[in-house]
């Protein structure tokens, strides 16, 4: 449906100068700048969308899907720093630093030990909260306003155990979501047998979360959110962004592909590479790229019916159009270094343990990608102007949530752009607090 080639998707031609309305540019063709771009576009602005890949192509294109609206707390807390020396040690563990990184992950983590104390995580946590409780029905906007509801599925989540020992924390699960009213329940191994037959029959509990969403494919609806926008006369450059130049507050220019080209407002939504252009405006964040993977299995998408996150092994198998997708890892490496191909193999491990029917297939098929989450010590994205230049805008940063808060992050941008009362208070998400 979506195999048209990158030039497909080129149009170098630049915006109109002198059209009317306001000329406003997304800089960043990832799910958060897709959502920026038509929410712009429904406010009445002429929109310039910038890439130099392919829109949906790059962190994007290899999440696993689902709205992860119960991931209400922040990457560091007081628990994970008690738990931090197991997983670290733990060869096949989720969390890592490629050695070639780790005096320049060294100023990060330092902030992300202060961020993972109990006052500063708990802030985060109410923080998440209220974005991820707005993430539903802004996609559903969204997804509607483009006749594309049906790319959004209520398919239920489940969190799955292997050690009957741990049946306490599921109920400790279940207690914190009933106290920010997320609906769940407790799973035993025979009903989750039925929900899932294919599932290992070694797994001894769960918790499901039956109101929980996902898409059919974070790249289709990404194809579809951008289709959506070129037919509104929404312009595409493939190129990239050198520089930004905002000049009091008059109008910002941007340096793409040795022109100068002059925009009324430009919202930067780069994920981790926003950082070097703010760089540009006076503005230093502690912005780093978590080193995400998947391995995807294209035959077997139907093989189970909902999102799975394994507590113990720490990744989530993800039934989408694509493909079966098991995703995890969480690695502070930078962008230039390679992929470990380690970690492959890793998720392949796990994926039998949770999945062992899948891997009986001897010409069993599958894809590896990985890709670059952008995350702040402190699990929040920026939702900004920048201070000094208003019509500068800022919306990246998600971390793990970047499809779960696309669609909210858009609407609350705008809003805030167009100063109007947001349903969100976004202090906490402001670009200079740190």
């Amino acid at each position: 449906m979506y195999d048209n080639p990158l030039s497909a998707f080129t149009n170098t031609s630049l915006p109109h100068q002198g059209s009317a309305g306001i000329q406003f540019a997304v800089v960043g063709a990832g799910v958060v700048g897709l959502c920026v771009a038509l929410e712009a576009q429904r406010r009445g602005h002429h929109v310039t969308l910038i890439d130099h890949t392919e829109p949906g192509k790059a962190t994007s294109y290899g999440n696993a899907g689902y709205l992860a609206t119960e991931i209400i707390d922040p990457l560091g807390t007081p628990d994970v720093l008690r738990a931090a020396p197991k997983l670290w040690l733990n060869p096949k563990g989720p969390i890592c630093t490629p050695w070639r990184y780790i005096a320049k992950a060294i100023p990060w983590y330092w902030r992300f030990l202060n961020a993972a104390q109990a006052e500063p995580a708990q802030r985060g946590t109410d923080m998440i909260h209220q974005l991820n409780q707005a993430a539903v029905g802004a996609w559903q906007r969204t997804l509607a306003d483009i006749n594309a509801s049906a790319l959004l599925i209520k398919g239920g989540h489940l969190v799955v155990w292997e050690n009957t020992q741990k049946r306490d924390e599921a109920h400790q699960l279940i207690e914190k979501m009933h106290r920010y009213d997320i609906p769940c329940e407790f799973v035993d191994a025979e009903r989750l047998a039925q929900l899932e037959p294919e599932l290992s029959l070694s797994l001894s509990h769960a918790v499901f979360f039956p109101e929980s969403h996902r898409l059919t494919d974070p790249y289709e609806v990404c194809r579809a959110l951008f289709d959506a926008f070129s037919a509104r006369g929404g312009v595409f450059i493939n190129a990239k962004v050198d520089d930004v130049h905002p000049s009091s507050n008059t109008h910002i220019d941007l340096r793409i592909a040795a022109q100068t080209q002059r925009f009324d407002k430009v919202a930067l939504c780069a994920g981790v590479w926003s950082k070097q252009l703010l760089e540009r405006v006076g503005i230093t964040v502690p912005l780093e790229a978590e080193r995400g993977y998947h391995v995807t299995f294209p035959h077997d998408a139907a093989r189970i019916h909902h999102t799975v996150l394994s507590a113990d092994r720490k990744l989530v198998l993800s039934p989408l159009n694509a493909g079966l997708r098991a995703v995890g890892m969480s690695e502070i490496g930078g962008t230039t270094l390679p992929a470990i191909k380690k970690r492959y193999r890793v998720l392949r491990e796990h994926t039998k343990g949770l999945l062992p029917k899948l891997f009986d297939n001897p010409q069993l098929e599958s894809t590896e990608w990985m890709g670059y989450r952008p995350s702040f010590p402190d699990s929040l994205p920026v939702i900004d102007l920048h201070p000094m230049y208003s019509r500068l805008s800022f919306a990246f940063g998600h971390q793990h949530l970047g499809i779960t808060q696309a669609a909210i992050s858009a609407e609350l941008l705008l809003d805030k752009i167009e100063q109007r009362p947001s349903l969100i208070p976004l202090d906490a998400l402001r670009v200079d607090r740190f």
